[in-house]
Order: structure tokens, then sequence, then C-alpha cells
């Protein structure tokens, strides 16, 4: 191949990487201008009925707080519906009239097949389901912010994980990338006129929808969330974003959790990335802002990857370009400038701030989980949990 094509074909991947890298920053500053059109209403005035859907699988030790986070919520119209699969450790059912307990048999091992028991098995016709994780817990204020959102023609809607714990240093840098992620990929996503991100739990929406998206599809593995997502996108819908309708998430604790954990985000990154190309196109023949952003931000590597990448640009143009290596230096630091600006912006507690020089061992791990990738779905992730009074978290 010539020289001057792979100079060419150099350039352009330089730019990718460069409009990648220092895009969140961008589109803060369009958040800024065009200041968020997404109107808030004081005030929730449906009275939608919930099918809150928890999830455990193998390990139910940390059921009995979530049910009772759920039953404590300022709220009255919702069920509770606990699907624990092959949960031998839950002896006995929950006795709240307002929770069901169901027993698969045979045992799931899959997320979405959970769902679709619980939705298969509900008391009543309920016209809004939330995805709660079996380490979750939530805010009281949980649906009535949801409501809200719902309340403005919204059919999805993402809310706000937060960390419930920062007793290791692993458990902050992981609350560290949930904040970055929040941040950007949700709050500002949204407020430019595209989607907010799915995160797994803290999610709802009308059962139409969800029945729509998911019920016809095989989906196996980690990454319902990201087939859900783009199933949404595709249909014109957007993902709405409640910034106060929180839920409490565990976050790893330890390193080989940790690794374990990334593996398997990073395999659903290598298996759904591509839905990126599908949904940019969609939005240039649709002059769609919402699909467009959507799949751009969809086609991003993990942090971790993509700061590998930047890096090595860098010290590759020591050696081919010092003009560009001083413009790679300047696009790190509006990196990191965007880095600092999502923590300054966001609730973010003094022992983030204090464990950030941890963040090369954190990156170290990540790069470990790659050595997984492949064998990730084998793996199993579930969160330990270590903390005997969860609840009393809850204020």
């Amino acid at each position: 191949m010539p020289l001057n094509i792979l100079h060419i074909i150099w350039i352009i991947f330089q730019a990718i990487i460069a409009l990648i890298l220092v895009f969140p920053v961008i589109s803060y500053f369009i958040y800024l201008i065009a200041k968020p059109r997404s109107a808030k209403i004081a005030t929730a005035t449906g009275n939608y009925d919930y099918a809150v859907i928890v999830t455990a699988y193998k390990n139910s030790s940390n059921l009995p707080h979530v049910v009772q986070s759920l039953l404590k919520m300022n709220y009255s119209n919702f069920l509770v519906y606990v699907v624990a699969d092959n949960c031998p450790d839950l002896i006995n059912d929950f006795e709240d009239p307002k929770v069901v307990t169901l027993r698969p048999d045979p045992v799931l091992a899959n997320q979405v097949k959970s769902h679709f028991l619980a939705i298969d098995s509900f008391k009543r016709p309920h016209n809004i389901v939330t995805i709660i994780d079996s380490d979750n817990l939530v805010d009281p204020n949980y649906l009535t912010e949801l409501n809200k959102q719902f309340d403005l023609g919204y059919s999805a809607v993402q809310g706000v994980r937060t960390a419930k714990n920062f007793d290791t240093v692993y458990a902050c840098i992981d609350a560290t990338n949930e904040l970055y992620y929040l941040f950007y990929d949700r709050k500002i996503l949204f407020n430019i006129g595209s989607s907010a991100m799915l995160s797994g739990s803290g999610m709802a929406f009308t059962l139409d929808l969800y029945n729509t998206c998911l019920r016809p599809l095989d989906t196996a593995g980690a990454g319902f969330d990201k087939i859900l997502q783009k199933e949404i996108l595709d249909r014109k819908y957007r993902i709405a974003f409640a910034e106060d309708a929180i839920v409490y998430d565990e976050k790893t604790s330890n390193a080989d959790q940790l690794v374990k954990q990334r593996a398997r985000w990073n395999n659903t990154w290598f298996r759904f990335f591509t839905f990126g190309f599908s949904l940019v196109g969609k939005g240039i023949r649709n002059f769609s802002i919402n699909q467009f952003l959507f799949g751009f931000i969809l086609l991003r590597p993990p942090l971790f990857i993509l700061l590998l990448m930047s890096m090595l640009i860098l010290i590759a143009n020591i050696f081919i370009s010092t003009m560009a290596a001083w413009i790679w230096c300047g696009l790190i630091f509006v990196f990191s400038f965007g880095f600092f600006l999502a923590l300054l912006s966001s609730k973010t507690d003094k022992r983030i701030y204090q464990s950030l020089i941890h963040i090369p061992k954190f990156i170290f791990f990540q790069i470990l989980s790659l050595l997984k990738v492949r064998k990730a779905n084998q793996h199993s992730v579930a969160t330990e949990h270590i903390h005997n009074k969860e609840i009393e978290e809850i204020k």
C-alpha cells in the first residue's frame, strides 16, 4: 500500500479517536448553549400500575433488604415480583401481599426469561414494568419520580444508579466510572436531544414496549439492556432520564470480582458495538438526532481501551510528528478536564477523590479482563454482599 494512502488512513483514524475522546466535553457545551429542553414538572399526576421485577440467580441473601426498601416507597400502586432462580438459600416466600415470589423450575439462568416469567405471572394487568437488581436498594420516591417522565409521554425511562458502598478502592473507582457515564451518557445525552443509555437496572418501560422489543428475541448472556435500547431506538422512541429516580447499587469490592465483571461488560461491547453503525445510518436517513447521537456513543469503546489507544497514538506521534504529539497532549487534557467536570457536577463522595490515585491499578485489572472476554458469560459475577445493615443506608 502506497505511503500516502497509509498516511491518510492514519490521519483519519486519529481524527475518529480524537472526536470520540473529546465528544463528552463537546456535548457538555452543547448542553450549556442549548439548555435542557426536556421540561420538568413539579408533581407527578399519573397513577400508573407498576410491576417491580427483581431477579436473583443462585444467591438470594440480599433479597430481604431489596424487598424491604421497595415496600417503603412513597407509592401504593405496585406489586413486587421476585424471581428467585436456583436460590435454595431462600427458604420462605415473602409474606407481604404486595410481594409475589416465583421459583422457576427448571432453572432459567437467563435474566430476560426471568423477566417474562414474572410478566406471565402478573396478578393484575400492570401497565409499567421496572427492573431492579437483587443487589439494589431504592429511594422512597423512586416510582414517583419515574411517573414524571411517563406523564411527559415517554415510554422508556432510565433512573439514576448510585453507589451504596465505598468500602474498598475498587468500589470507589467503580463508582467513579458510574458517575462519568451517568453524567455524559444519560443526563447530557438525553438533554441534547438523544436518549439516556440504559444501565441494566433502575429502568422502567410501558409493558407494551417491553413486550414488543424483547419477547420475540432469544436473548442470552449479559447485555440484554444493550439489545433492548437498540430495539427501542429502532422504533424511534427516546429513552428519558429521570435524575431523581434513584437506585442504590452495590459496587465491586475486590479484584477478582472486578476482572470477571469487566470481562462480561467488555464482552457485551464487542458483541453489540455494531448496533452503533445501524443507528447512525438510520439517524442520517431519518434526520434523527436521537438515533444518530445514540449510535455514535455505542461505537465508543470502554474508557480504558479509549485511553490506551490515545496514549499509544501520542507515543507513536512522538516519533512521527511533534506537532501531532502536542495536539494529542491537548486532547488528553481536554478528556481529563471532562472527567473531573463529571465528578464536580455530581454528588461525589470524598472517598472517590481519594481513590483516584489508584486508577492505573484499575486500568491494569481492566486489561486483565480482556483475557477473559471470550468466556466472560461462563463466569458468575453476582456481587458479593458484605453489608449486614444495608437497608439502614437509605434515609
